[in-house]
């Protein structure tokens, strides 16, 4: 019987992000490290990224894409899910259980995520528009009524509902975004929720590989 192929995922050649691990490869590298599964990445420059034949893997021209086999798919939550679904260790095996971890992934794409690109639209696009200052700290209350939410129905668990799970995965991937804000740290539970995430060895793992590509990319010093 022939080996299953191993997954080839896209990711920046040359991310935004400086090796932050927030581009959204990290919760596909992440998600495949959790279950064991060995992958391989393609590497896409920002022009490639609007090529015909990276559309026909992403209609949007973005990354991650995710190919296994005939099976090709697009947007960071919709890959996390199909790894989750094929491997053990991501969703529950008691159905509610698992029901319950996939409305996590949807709330945290669908929910959370929103407001904090919200902050990063505002502050990369609109920092030069003459109503940025007022709008600014509306944005920012949007957030902190999503984390105040999110924190109290957090409360002292280590995740969010029972064992670690593809929701937790999402929603700590989503989380990261705000490191930098000082937003998260108004939160001490979802602030050390994160910690217990960036501290799995699945995610260690994950990040450094997202960060050598950074740094493989990098001039010599001195140059």
């Amino acid at each position: 019987m022939p080996l299953p192929p191993t997954p080839v995922i896209t990711a920046f050649e040359r991310s935004p992000d400086r090796g932050r691990g927030l581009a959204r490869d990290m919760r596909v590298r992440w998600a495949l490290e959790e279950v064991g599964q060995a992958y391989e990445v393609r590497l896409v420059s920002f022009d490639a990224m609007k090529e015909p034949a990276h559309r026909a893997l992403h209609p949007f021209g973005q990354i991650p894409t995710y190919e296994e086999g005939a099976l090709v798919l697009f947007e960071s939550g919709a890959i996390v899910f199909q790894i989750a679904e094929r491997h053990a260790g991501l969703l529950p095996d008691d159905a509610n259980a698992r029901a319950r971890a996939i409305t996590w992934m949807f709330a945290a794409l669908n929910t959370v995520e929103p407001p904090i690109l919200d902050l990063q639209t505002a502050r990369f696009l609109e920092g030069d528009k003459t109503w940025y200052d007022e709008r600014l700290p509306l944005v920012k209350d949007r957030i902190r009524d999503r984390l105040g939410e999110l924190s109290d129905r957090l409360g002292n668990a280590d995740w969010l509902d029972g064992p670690f799970s593809a929701g937790d995965l999402i929603m700590v991937s989503v989380l990261l975004r705000l490191k930098a804000s000082g937003l998260l740290d108004e939160y001490p539970n979802l602030a050390a929720y994160v910690a217990r995430g960036e501290a799995r060895p699945a995610y260690k793992r994950a990040f450094a590989a997202q960060l050598a590509v950074f740094v493989a990319g990098q001039p010599p010093a001195g140059s």
